[in-house]
């Protein structure tokens, strides 16, 4: 019987979406035996700094990249956000499976939506996105650092002596742990443009034919298709994940229809662009994804997302 082992971060939300990748595989490789590992990277082993001191690309992905690179395991599991734009040379993103919820969602004491939150209330965020958004809504908000796994972030929130009135998440990994009755508010795009890639999970694997046609039929191709234009996008603007560039793309119909967005760290101004292009399955199709991707950072620019880049530092960090 041929083993298949997977490499995932310890926590619990990465354990679940390595065990959701093992019953996938189990569904389209019949008789195939799977094994999870976990694995501690490096913004594990610095569970309270602020990621951007931290630095460097691959915060959450060294330590999986690198047990791939020895063969350790056959694959590794990564929230697709949390991947660098640019692969290492001998990996490849096998296939990005049917996407969860992209949106951010509001978790509040006493499940209060954003707008009846009191004057200067104290929001916890590590992600200068979501920062950046929130003070374009009201920008009597304070915002306040807070790193940690899910579960850890609702405990601080909801301790007795938390500094926190609010705290923002992503929807998908409340909704993997059963932890959506936490949910005071879901965000819609117009509030809240959501990171590249956020709600997928990625399938990472060495870049053999083997390894990347077996896992490729775990592949979803209009979650690949709409991440690809999304991290497109990104690299375009050379900007990493820890600064306040947000992308979100969906398969409507025919059509692949993306949404960018570049905002300044106080929410006072913002750059919006969005377009879309022919959408169909195939390595032509994706191609068009990215050149969509790639065009729309150029208008972005164009509009003046280069000044409020410059002003922050381009860098590759995640939230």
């Amino acid at each position: 019987m041929k083993t298949i082992r997977i490499g995932a971060r310890r926590s619990k939300l990465s354990i679940w979406q390595a065990e959701h990748v093992a019953e996938l595989i189990r569904q389209r490789h019949a008789g195939v035996r799977v094994e999870i590992s976990g694995y501690r990277t490096r913004s594990d082993l610095n569970p309270a700094a602020p990621l951007r001191e931290i630095g460097g690309v691959g915060l959450f992905t060294d330590a999986l990249e690198a047990a791939l690179k020895a063969r350790e395991i056959d694959c590794a599991v990564h929230s697709l956000k949390d991947m660098p734009v640019d692969m290492e040379v001998g990996l490849a993103l096998a296939a990005v499976p049917e996407r969860g919820d992209h949106r951010d969602a509001l978790v509040s004491r006493g499940g209060l939506k954003l707008a009846e939150l009191p004057q200067r209330a104290r929001i916890g965020t590590g992600s200068l996105r979501r920062r950046a958004q929130l003070l374009a809504i009201r920008p009597d908000l304070q915002m306040a650092h807070i790193r940690g796994n899910v579960p850890t972030r609702l405990e601080k929130l909801m301790a007795s002596d938390s500094p926190f009135d609010a705290i923002v998440l992503a929807a998908a990994g409340l909704n993997r742990l059963g932890l959506s009755a936490h949910i005071s508010e879901i965000f819609d795009e117009s509030q809240m443009l959501s990171a590249a890639g956020q709600g997928a999970l990625a399938v990472q694997c060495r870049a053999e034919d083997d390894s990347l046609l077996f896992f490729w039929t775990l592949a979803d191709w209009r979650a690949s298709h709409a991440t690809a234009a999304e991290r497109s996008f990104l690299r375009a603007l050379e900007a990493g994940c820890s600064l306040p560039v947000a992308a979100y793309a969906q398969v409507d119909g025919s059509r692949l229809v993306l949404r960018g967005r570049v905002i300044a760290l106080d929410g006072g101004r913002q750059v919006d662009v969005s377009g879309d292009a022919i959408a169909f399955d195939g390595l032509a199709g994706l191609h068009m994804a990215r050149k969509l991707g790639a065009e729309l950072a150029a208008e972005a620019l164009e509009k003046g997302a280069d000044l409020i880049l410059d002003s922050l530092g381009k860098g590759n960090a995640h939230e």
